[in-house]
């Protein structure tokens, strides 16, 4: 499905996790104490003082989200709260001030309303990704908290983070390096993090792996996360686990899942540590989760010189019944096909 949308002919199917400008992106500013009201921009390209703590410190600190189509036309976002709370939390890490979530909110709205031209149609296999980002700018030198700040909210629209189509299986290859310490700052979402997973990332990659897989920093044994993604296990015993651990960041997707597997599937849940070899016998499906990878299957991984593959399936299907059900549910409440109780989906009113 293409079209012709904001002077360039997309195809969406084509599309992959790539930055594509778009008209327009949201931003505020924090000076004296307070926020001012926030405006619209035209350019994507950030002036930054050389001296800004965000260049030379790592203050800075961002969030992902989607929005889509539904098929009656509505754009939904799903939990925004979350992410704003979660950029809070970061924010209070890395002693920046919090952005409200009045402010956070009206400016992730404003971003995809005024890009509403960008937004992928029902049922294309695309959304609008949606990135708000907060950073310290302005004139510094030591290391201490900047005097200024930046809230900024551009979007873009995107197809699958990896680029297997649909619901191909991924690989992953346990990394050597430690992703983070348990009281350092694995479970906030800030750039500091990702960068040090970079040169993981592209050692699985030699081993043919999708992405690298963490473990913890402590006995190097318990599942902490994918580079770029949490991780849920669907053991013999009918039971759904993830890991436990501060070192994790805490997906949107990840608390939404677990409880969707509980609710609707009747599924006993846990969050606890994963001994990777001592339980990987019992692993019968095995997915990455985020907002950017959604659901992913996970059919083997490299550890210990070796490929182990994941429970392997005889009739050929690339992902397990468990991890279907999951998929289907949350994609179908994300788009607003599945009714759900609990005030997950968001309209954003055009």
């Amino acid at each position: 499905m293409s079209g012709k949308i904001g002077g360039k002919a997309l195809n969406w199917a084509e599309l992959g996790f790539e930055y594509v400008r778009t008209d327009v992106r949201f931003a505020a500013r924090w000076r004296d104490g307070e926020w001012d009201a926030g405006a619209l921009l035209d350019s994507e390209i950030m002036p930054l003082h050389e001296g800004s703590p965000a260049l030379h410190y790592a203050q800075q600190c961002f969030e992902g989200l989607k929005a889509q189509c539904a098929r009656d036309g509505r754009v939904l976002l799903f939990r925004p709260n979350l992410n704003s709370e979660r950029m809070n939390e970061a924010a209070g890490r890395l002693l920046m001030p919090q952005v409200p979530k009045a402010l956070f909110l009206r400016g992730v709205e404003t971003a995809v309303r005024e890009n509403r031209q960008w937004i992928p149609p029902f049922g294309s296999g695309a959304s609008l990704y949606v990135r708000p980002l907060l950073i310290g700018v302005g004139e510094n030198l030591g290391l201490r908290p900047a005097k200024e700040f930046e809230f900024r909210v551009f979007v873009s629209p995107v197809g699958p983070y990896y680029k297997q189509a649909g619901m191909a299986p991924i690989s992953l290859a346990v990394s050597g390096m430690d992703r983070a310490a348990p009281q350092g700052t694995g479970r906030f979402k800030i750039g500091a993090n990702y960068a040090g997973g970079l040169l993981a990332t592209q050692e699985a990659q030699r081993e043919g792996a999708n992405e690298a897989l963490y473990l913890d920093a402590a006995e190097n044994r318990y599942i902490d996360e994918a580079g770029s993604a949490n991780i849920l296990v669907a053991l013999r015993d009918g039971s759904l686990a993830t890991p436990r651990s501060a070192a994790v960041l805490p997906s949107v997707n990840r608390r939404s899942l677990m409880q969707l597997a509980a609710d609707r599937l009747g599924m006993k849940t846990a969050e606890r540590p994963i001994d990777l070899r001592a339980e990987f016998g019992e692993f019968t499906e095995m997915a990455a989760c985020g907002t950017a990878a959604v659901l992913s299957p996970i059919s083997r991984i490299w550890f210990d010189d070796a490929w182990h593959e994941v429970n392997p399936r005889q009739n050929g299907e690339a992902i397990g019944p468990v991890m279907r059900q999951l998929y289907d549910l949350l994609v179908g409440i994300q788009q607003g096909e599945i009714a759900e109780q609990y005030g997950w989906v968001h309209e954003v009113v055009l």
